[in-house]
């Protein structure tokens, strides 16, 4: 089972993505997403940025990082 790790972007270069994820800072690999930008969220697993999260689903994992913390 792989487990993903919803996160907000905070800023894009070169490929990689500075996320924040829970208040840890990461950089992971933004290459398999194609226009990301600082405020949308992802989905990190292993190092990499593999989906975008849109909609709706940005509010839920926003409170779900909120209740994390």
């Amino acid at each position: 089972m792989c487990v993903g790790l919803p996160a907000k972007v905070r800023k894009v270069e070169d490929g990689m993505a500075v996320i924040d994820a829970s208040g840890a800072e990461r950089t992971v690999s933004a290459q398999m997403i194609d226009g990301l930008e600082p405020g949308d969220y992802v989905m990190v697993h292993a190092g990499m940025a593999i989906a975008k999260i849109t909609g709706d689903d940005d509010t839920e994992a926003e409170d779900l990082l909120e209740e994390l913390n």
